[in-house]
C-alpha cells in the first residue's frame, strides 16, 4: 500500500466544506466532486462512525462497482477516517480474497482545519500500485472542485 496526500484550501467555513464534502444536506455536492473519478460517482449508507458505507458508480458495462467501506471514526466538522475493506464488482460485495487484500484496511482520512474562515482540507489515502497515477493525476482536480462548490 502507498500513501498519498493531497491538500487544498477552501475560501469557506468549514461547515459548509465539510458538509459538501460529504453531502450532509444534498448527496448532489458529494456526487459533483466526485464526478471527477467516475461521472456515476455516489454512496449508499451513512457517514456515521461505526456505519457501513459503499463507495459506487456504474462501470462500462453498465454495472456497479466500487468499495466496500466502514466510518471508522467521524468527528463533526474535524476529522472523517474511512476503512476500505472490500470491493463491489457486477453488483456483489466481495471482502475476501486476492484483489481484496491488495486493498484490505486501507484508509481514506479527511481532516479540516479552518482558519479565518478558510478551509484546508487534507486528504491522506492507502492506494495500491495500480491506482498510484490515477489517484495522484484525479485527486487534486476532484479537491479543485469541492473547492469551486463550496465557493459559489
Amino acid at each position: 500500500m502507498k500513501k498519498l496526500q493531497f491538500k487544498v484550501s477552501i475560501n469557506a467555513p468549514v461547515t459548509k466544506v465539510y458538509d459538501f464534502m460529504l453531502g450532509i444536506n444534498s448527496k448532489s455536492t458529494y456526487d459533483q466532486w466526485t464526478s471527477l473519478f467516475n461521472p456515476t460517482s455516489t454512496y449508499e449508507g451513512s457517514w456515521d462512525k461505526g456505519n457501513k458505507i459503499l463507495f459506487i458508480g456504474i462501470d462500462e458495462k453498465g454495472e456497479k462497482g466500487g468499495m466496500v467501506s466502514k466510518i471508522a471514526e467521524n468527528i463533526f466538522n474535524r476529522f472523517v477516517s474511512i476503512q476500505h475493506y472490500g470491493l463491489i464488482k457486477a453488483d456483489k460485495e466481495i471482502t475476501e480474497g486476492p484483489e481484496v487484500e491488495k486493498w484490505a484496511n486501507g484508509f481514506e482520512n479527511y481532516t479540516f482545519e479552518e482558519n479565518n474562515g478558510t478551509t484546508t482540507v487534507i486528504v491522506d489515502l492507502d492506494t495500491t500500485e495500480d491506482f498510484l497515477d490515477y489517484m495522484n493525476q484525479t485527486y487534486p482536480k476532484a479537491l479543485e472542485k469541492l473547492k469551486e462548490l463550496c465557493e459559489k
